[in-house]
C-alpha cells in the first residue's frame, strides 16, 4: 500500500450518511487515512443502491457489486432505519463523538429526519457537516449524466457533432467529490485554529463548472464554442491524434511545443519540420489532418514496444493505449490496489488517493 501505512486521521470519526459515489469516495478518502468510517445504509431499500448495479457476468447472490467495492473500501456499515426511533437514537448518539458527517440527502429529507445542519448543530457544536448537492437551491434530482449535459461535458464529448456521449465515468460526481473534500480539510484546519466548526457545501453544478478549466476559457474569451472532435485538443497538435503500429497496437501522442515535434518527426525519421504547414503549433493545429495523414506510414514501420521506448528516450509525450485489464497487468497499478473481505466476499478497489507522503 501506498504512504507506508501514514495514517494521520487515526483518531477521526466520520459519519457518511451517503450513497452512489460522490459522498462515499469522500469518507473512503478518510477511511484510507486512518479515519473510523461509519456509513449508515437503509435496510428498508436493503442498503446502498449500488450494491444491487451489478454487471451481467457479476454473481446474483453476492451482497455487494464492483460498482458498490469501489468507494466503499475500510468502513463500518450500520443498517439503520432513521424512521424508526431505535436506530435514529442510535446515530444520534455517534453523532454526539463525530468530527465530520458526510450527507447527500436532499435538503428536505435530511430535514425531515431532523439531521440537518442546524438540527444537530446543538448536539455536537464541534461537528463538521459536508453536503454534497445537485443543482444548489433547486429540488430537482441530480444524477451525474444529467450533470454532464447541462455543464457541456456531453456537448463537446464524442467523435464529432452529432455523436455527442457522456464521459464513460460519473466524473461529476467525483468532481464534486474532490471538492467537497477540500472543503473538509479546510474546516479542519479551521477547527484547528479557531475550535470552530463549518458547513461545507459543494454541488454537482459547481464542481462541473468549476472544472471546465480551458475549455472556459476557450469560450470566455475567444467566444470559441467546444465541440465534440474525439481525443482531439482543439489548442494543440499533434495532440490526441491516434496511430497504430506494425503490431496493430496504438500510440497516443500529446506533443505540445516544437522541440517536441521535431523530436517525433526524427524518431520517425520523417522531415516535416521543414514544411510551412507543421512550422509552429497553430500550423499544426490548422492543418491537422493532412499531418495525421503523413504521419501514419511511419508509424506502422514499428511495433509499438520498440517505437515506445524510442519516444520515451528522445522525450515525446506518447502513451500506449492499453485496456483496463492491460492496466492492472502493470506493477505499478498493482500497488495501489486494496482488498478487504465482508461476509465472505472478497472486495478489490483501486486507492482513491493517488498522492505519496513522505513524513521526515
Amino acid at each position: 500500500m501506498k504512504n507506508n501505512g501514514y495514517q494521520p486521521f487515526k483518531d477521526l470519526k466520520v459519519i457518511e450518511l451517503a450513497s452512489v459515489l460522490a459522498g462515499p469516495s469522500v469518507g473512503m478518502f478518510f477511511a484510507e487515512l486512518g479515519a473510523k468510517v461509519i456509513k449508515v445504509e437503509n435496510p428498508k431499500t436493503k442498503g446502498d443502491v449500488t450494491r444491487s448495479w451489478k454487471l451481467a457476468s457479476e454473481d446474483k447472490n453476492h451482497p455487494y457489486s464492483a460498482y458498490y467495492a469501489s468507494v466503499n473500501w475500510g468502513k463500518e456499515v450500520r443498517m439503520l432505519d432513521l424512521g424508526e426511533e431505535r436506530d435514529r437514537i442510535e446515530l444520534l448518539d455517534e453523532i454526539k463523538t463525530a468530527d465530520i458527517l458526510i450527507s447527500n440527502f436532499r435538503p428536505e429529507s435530511i430535514k425531515k429526519l431532523g439531521l440537518s445542519f442546524e438540527q444537530i448543530r446543538a448536539l455536537n457544536p464541534g461537528l463538521i457537516y459536508g453536503e454534497i448537492l445537485g443543482f444548489r437551491g433547486e429540488k430537482r434530482l441530480a444524477y451525474d449524466v444529467v450533470l454532464q449535459a447541462e455543464c457541456g461535458y456531453i456537448s463537446m464529448n464524442g467523435s464529432k457533432p452529432g455523436e455527442e456521449a457522456k464521459w464513460p465515468l460519473a466524473i461529476i460526481d467525483l468532481f464534486a467529490a474532490h471538492q467537497l473534500k477540500e472543503g473538509l480539510l479546510l474546516a479542519l484546519l479551521e477547527r484547528e485554529k479557531s475550535g470552530k466548526a463549518a458547513h461545507v457545501t459543494a454541488s454537482l453544478f459547481e464542481a462541473g463548472l468549476a472544472n471546465l478549466s480551458n475549455q472556459a476559457t476557450n469560450w470566455l474569451m475567444a467566444q470559441h464554442i467546444p465541440q465534440p472532435m474525439g481525443s482531439l485538443h482543439p489548442n494543440i497538435a499533434p495532440y490526441g491524434e491516434t496511430f497504430s503500429c506494425k503490431d496493430s497496437k496504438q500510440i497516443i501522442l500529446a506533443v505540445g511545443s516544437n522541440s517536441q515535434f521535431k523530436a517525433l518527426c526524427n524518431c520517425l525519421n520523417v522531415d516535416l519540420i521543414s514544411d510551412e504547414r507543421f512550422k509552429d503549433n497553430q500550423s499544426r493545429v490548422q492543418n491537422r489532418e493532412a499531418m495525421a495523414e503523413l504521419l501514419e506510414e511511419p508509424f506502422k514501420k514499428y511495433d509499438r514496444s520498440d517505437l515506445m521506448e524510442k519516444l520515451i528516450n528522445a522525450a515525446v509525450p506518447a502513451g500506449a493505449i492499453r485496456n483496463v485489464k492491460e492496466v492492472f497487468e502493470l506493477e505499478k497499478a498493482q500497488e495501489q490496489l486494496l482488498t478487504e473481505e465482508k461476509e465472505g466476499q472478497k472486495l478489490t478497489t483501486v486507492s482513491g488517493n493517488g498522492f505519496r507522503i513522505e513524513v521526515s
